[in-house]
């Protein structure tokens, strides 16, 4: 992710900005950074996530997002994971409720293009989130998900599954992931 800011915006900038671009955007210390295109990989797993999700969630109080919903990082990181998951009260930036506060989960479905990215500064950017308790990365060009799960003392448990038999467990929101669901029309 590379860019060329001709100046760096204040955040007052970047959100006024974001909200009239025809494409996403994210931001960090003054400069944003384009965000690519999908595939049709990425969009299947990430379609998978979010009706799995939803059909599990669908009547307790919590959301899930796509990768519509921008991410406010206490680190002043903003970002569109590919999937949210908030429960109880929503919080948000502002009264647009276009920048959610407070996840539960985030989910990233790597890319070849953004995968040192999404591994190393965002998620320790995620990781900064007070009301953070899970993150997946999701590989799109094999059967293979990585589990991290906030523990006390804000220790981070790392899970590895690359069985299609597989479910990944997520105990901060009560579902279960089989990898053959989020893989489904994929491999």
């Amino acid at each position: 992710m590379a860019s060329d800011p001709l100046r760096r915006l204040s955040i007052p900038e970047y959100l006024a900005f974001e909200r009239q671009a025809e494409t996403k955007n994210d931001y960090l210390k003054g400069e944003i950074f384009a965000m690519a295109g999908a595939s049709r990989q990425h969009n299947r797993i990430t379609l998978n996530l979010v009706v799995a999700l939803e059909a599990q969630l669908e009547d307790r109080d919590c959301e899930v997002f796509s990768s519509e919903m921008r991410v406010r990082t206490p680190t002043d990181l903003f970002t569109y994971p590919d999937v949210a998951v908030v429960c109880g009260p929503a919080r948000f930036e502002d009264a647009e409720l276009d920048t959610l506060l407070n996840p539960i989960v985030v989910i990233e479905v790597l890319s070849k293009s953004t995968e040192a990215y999404d591994r190393g500064t965002k998620l320790s950017h995620y990781r900064s989130i007070p009301s953070l308790q899970e993150a997946l990365l999701v590989a799109q060009d094999q059967v293979h998900v990585e589990q991290f799960v906030r523990q006390s003392g804000n220790e981070w448990l790392f899970r590895e599954l690359d069985d299609l038999a597989a479910e990944v467990e997520l105990p901060s929101i009560s579902c279960t992931l089989p990898l053959r669901r989020v893989y489904r029309r994929v491999f």
